[in-house]
């Protein structure tokens, strides 16, 4: 586990990919395989920001930026720029503070959190943390789902404003840099939100022939969704969605919002990266609800793309865990601020002084001349 800080080196990174190769020296081996890791050969692991490197801008000049606005309403609230940090698992591996420290950083930074269920810090103490600032939080159903119902509420009396649903991992994918180390969480740390829950549905096979997990239902359905929007009391968007059919039909159910994901190229290797899969969610679901999209965003430029691809607003994982084991709150302060900056530079030299203005016709090739 790395240490709660290592000094003030992040102050020093100017782009996430310098502090990435400051966090691979300070985590542990076997976490670092866990949070870099993809599924299978990896091929969508790369593909997922090679997608929006190959994205192409087509800047307009002689426009006024000498004020820019990134101001995003989602779900009724107005937050001051469109980075939500993502939920991603086990914060206490990387920082002794764990959940709290990202929840630090993520107000200090003034982006929107997602907890999730597998975090090593629980609801109460997450929402307890920062309780004027907003966090929504990631949902697996268990396979009590009295407990699932329970873990809802508890989030809610935390203080979330938002359930969101994890869709696409009825199992683990094929991770093998997770099977090489029969990866578990090491010893003295917990998933925090799951104690008390009665063991589910085990593998008791060797890592090579093992399919299931006792935090997720493999038995997970339509019906499952519809039960939850209609008794989480809660807005209910869902994570996992490439599908444009799948995104239709769900906000026929009744979410709240579409997050576009590939669970970080973690589970179905050689699915297209969430740059292809964006447009077309969007225009399927064509403005009834937000769209967000994660995987792979790295820059200013890969967020001003997913804007002019129409998506609300992205979500980053990796980058701020990079951060977190680096400088703990910090170093996550450090990485939305960077990429805050990256996006208002990008904003500006787009000829684009709000994110409305962050439309198709800024993306090359030009569309053909009205006629």
């Amino acid at each position: 586990m790395a240490g709660t800080t290592s000094g003030r080196a992040h102050l020093d990174v100017v782009n996430v990919h310098e502090l990435e190769l400051l966090a691979e020296q300070v985590v542990d081996p076997a976490a670092w395989a866990y949070v870099a890791g993809g599924s299978g050969d990896e091929h969508t692991l790369a593909w997922n920001p090679q997608g929006w490197a190959t994205i192409r801008l087509a800047p307009r000049c002689l426009v006024d930026v000498s004020t820019l606005d990134l101001s995003v309403e989602l779900l009724g609230r107005t937050h001051p720029h469109p980075l939500v940090l993502a939920p991603t698992a086990a914060h206490r591996l990387l920082d002794d503070e764990g959940e709290l420290a990202t929840r630090s950083g993520a107000a200090s930074g003034q982006a929107l959190y997602i907890q999730s269920t597998l975090s090593t810090t629980s609801v109460e103490d997450v929402g307890a943390a920062a309780p004027d600032v907003p966090w929504w939080f990631q949902l697996y159903i268990q396979h009590d789902r009295a407990f699932t119902l329970d873990l809802v509420a508890r989030a809610w009396d935390a203080g979330a404003e938002a359930i969101v649903l994890t869709v696409d991992t009825p199992v683990l994918g094929a991770r093998d840099r997770d099977r090489r180390s029969d990866w578990s969480l090491p010893a003295g740390l917990e998933y925090a939100n799951l104690v008390g829950l009665r063991p589910g549905q085990t593998d008791p096979l060797p890592p090579h022939r093992r399919l299931y997990n006792q935090a997720l239902d493999a038995a997970l359905s339509w019906d499952d969704l519809d039960w939850l929007i209609a008794h989480a009391g809660l807005p209910v968007l869902i994570k996992g969605v490439l599908r444009p059919d799948d995104a239709v039909r769900a906000v026929e159910l009744g979410v709240a919002g579409v997050i576009v994901s590939n669970h970080g190229a973690r589970n179905l290797d050689t699915v297209p990266p969430t740059a292809e899969a964006l447009p077309r969610v969007v225009e399927a679901v064509g403005g009834r609800v937000p769209v967000l999209v994660d995987g792979g965003i790295r820059r200013g430029t890969d967020i001003a793309k997913a804007l002019c691809l129409g998506a609300s607003a992205v979500c980053i994982g990796r980058p701020y865990l990079w951060g977190l084991a680096v400088g703990g709150g910090a170093g996550v302060q450090h990485v939305v601020e960077m990429l805050r900056t990256e996006l208002e530079l990008a904003m500006a030299l787009l000829g684009a002084p709000e994110l409305g203005a962050l439309t198709p016709d800024l993306l090359w090739p030009l569309p053909p001349p009205q006629r």
